[in-house]
């Protein structure tokens, strides 16, 4: 396991910006992206990103494995320049929550879908190596590791502690390893739900962050936004004892599923609330800012009153989302394409 650092002097500059951030963050969402109405389709995100609409459920027919009735935090990745002999060009990377969980795989050859399950579902089940059983695993997000040329696969299982797994073809994959747990977040009761990306923060050596949800005893605010960072995505990560991104910014309690997004040379995290509604934070390239800027997407039918666990990809030159649709564990997998 790694083991926890205190960021360094350069972003404990944090803390002074937090206040003129907020300040930042009224005078941005003033009444207009702030203030959409629940039923009200968002035509174009803040920070000029576009808005999303429905396009399909990303499968067209009843999954084989589907233990509790339920599919969450959809992860699609592009495989088609990456291995050889794979199954489509795209694979969905999901999982049901509740027990037993489990890791599981589908693909297409459009981002756009129907996606066709993997008989071989799970490819990663609760019993981990060296004997381990846990009562489930879930949020699948999966990377593409150049240097090593593999695919990183980052999961949760308990809800505590978020592991690494490492595969050839993005099938099978092996070495889980534990690699964050809420020992290493102080004031935390949960860990989970984590995402990683390649972007190198000024003055860490880094190549990867992490983000995810931590469930915080520090009010105001219990599920907020935590983030890490690693040199190679594999070990050696550190995390900020600090939230990136509390929910009181959007007048809200709870916040989770972020999801890293880069424009106007500068950086965002969208996530969505216990409202239903995605949000959408800068938190700039240094990590030192938290500018909440108000929705990114509102659910409309047939999202069923919530969305949520975003992940994005690009086909043909045509951007699109993927997401959770609908109630806490009765979600199913959407997709939508810019507008």
């Amino acid at each position: 396991m790694p083991t926890h650092s205190v960021p360094p002097p350069a972003l404990t500059r944090r803390g002074l910006l937090r206040g003129a951030a907020l300040l930042g963050a009224a005078t941005a969402t003033g009444g207009g992206l702030g203030a959409l109405a629940a039923g009200a389709p968002a035509l174009a995100g803040p920070a000029g990103f576009p808005g999303y609409r429905y396009v399909r459920d990303a499968f067209d027919r009843p999954l084989v494995y589907n233990p509790t009735g339920e599919t969450i935090f959809p992860c699609v990745r592009g495989v088609y320049d990456k291995i050889s002999g794979a199954r489509g060009r795209y694979y969905l990377y999901y999982a049901p929550h509740d027990n037993p969980g489990g890791i599981c795989l589908a693909y297409a050859d459009r981002m756009e879908g129907p996606y066709t399950e993997h008989p071989g579902n799970p490819i990663v089940d609760r019993f981990l190596p060296g004997g381990a059983t846990v009562s489930h695993v879930s949020s699948p997000h999966v990377v593409w590791n150049a240097p090593t040329s593999e695919f990183f696969l980052y999961f949760h299982g308990e809800n505590f502690t978020t592991r690494v797994a490492r595969s050839r073809d993005g099938v099978t994959f092996t070495d889980e390893t534990p690699i964050l747990s809420t020992r290493l977040v102080p004031n935390t009761t949960e860990t989970s739900y984590a995402r990683v990306f390649e972007h190198a923060v000024p003055g860490l050596g880094n190549r990867y962050v992490m983000l995810f949800m931590g469930a915080h005893t520090v009010k105001p605010g219990t599920r907020k936004i935590f983030w890490g960072w690693s040199p190679n995505g594999w070990d050696r990560w550190s995390f900020d004892p600090q939230p990136l991104v509390s929910p009181s910014g959007d007048g809200l309690t709870d916040i989770s599923g972020p999801h890293l997004l880069h424009r106007n040379n500068t950086t965002y995290v969208v996530y969505h609330g216990g409202d239903g509604r995605m949000r959408l934070t800068e938190v700039g390239n240094a990590f030192d800012r938290e500018v909440h800027l108000g929705v990114f997407h509102t659910p409309v039918a047939p999202d069923n009153g919530r969305v949520a666990a975003p992940t994005f990809g690009t086909d043909g030159g045509v951007s699109y989302m993927l997401y959770e649709a609908g109630p806490r564990l009765d979600a199913r997998i959407c997709v939508a394409r810019a507008i």
